[in-house]
């Protein structure tokens, strides 16, 4: 897949208590590599990847494939930079939760941060997959699987135990969160809800439906139905991550 030849381009959002794997957790999807040494993300940062999203028909057929870029966001844990952090819910389309196996109060505190998505995404339900990270390390587990499950079950979200150092299931919840995505987009009649991480990047639907959809919606280029230009998007995220460490340097 060339630079630009794709048809949507979709955000993700990884939260959750600090050290419980996000970044490692979206290196390992994007990378295929784990990096032992902790970091700490200031603020927010983020990676790319292409793939290739080919929906099961009502035979379990796979469908015509349509070609995702997907921006995963990364964002930091700690309190001192959650107001910085929700500000980013809004313009996601899906979120991976995670918290961490061997840490019994970052799974305490998911409750926590479903009620912030609930305040601050762009709809009171969002696509969430729930992942309890770090699952190689079983001799240390604190939190019990049907614990998790219960938990997921509770509120209505897949769950999936992952690890980031032998990318167990990793990609299965991603590819889960990215299903959910897209039965959503194709589901829904009024595509005026969907916010800024999905752009068509050639300024038109896939299909005839949505494109009458934007005419009646009057998208014009400036909600979520823009015109796409590869370099200007990834230099404009890449110029606004740096403002926004900048600004995190100062909490």
């Amino acid at each position: 897949m060339s630079d630009g030849d794709y048809d949507y381009l979709i955000k993700f959002l990884a939260l959750g208590d600090s050290g419980v794997g996000k970044t490692s957790l979206l290196y390992q999807y994007t990378d295929g590599k784990f990096n032992s040494k902790f970091i700490t993300t200031v603020g927010i940062d983020f990676r790319e990847k292409r793939v290739v999203y080919r929906p099961n028909g009502p035979d379990g057929v796979g469908g015509r494939g349509q070609r995702i870029h997907l921006q995963l966001w990364d964002t930091a844990g700690q309190e001192r930079f959650r107001s910085l952090t929700t500000a980013f819910f809004r313009d996601a389309m899906g979120f991976l939760l995670l918290f961490d196996l061997t840490n019994e109060q970052s799974f305490l505190n998911v409750r926590n941060w479903i009620s912030q998505l609930q305040m601050h995404a762009y709809c009171e339900n969002p696509d969430i997959v729930l992942c309890g990270n770090k699952s190689d390390l079983e001799d240390q587990r604190m939190v019990k699987e049907e614990e998790a499950k219960e938990l997921a079950e509770k509120y209505g979200i897949p769950y999936f135990e992952t690890s980031a150092a032998n990318g167990n299931n990793v990609s299965k919840a991603i590819d889960t969160l990215l299903d959910l995505i897209m039965k959503r987009m194709e589901r829904c009649v009024d595509k005026s809800w969907i916010p800024e991480g999905v752009v068509r990047s050639n300024g038109h639907s896939s299909t005839e439906q949505l494109s009458e959809e934007q005419e009646k919606e009057g998208c014009s280029g400036t909600s979520s139905c823009i015109n796409f230009n590869e370099s200007s998007c990834v230099n404009s995220s890449i110029q606004f991550l740096k403002r926004v460490r900048a600004i995190a340097a100062n909490f």
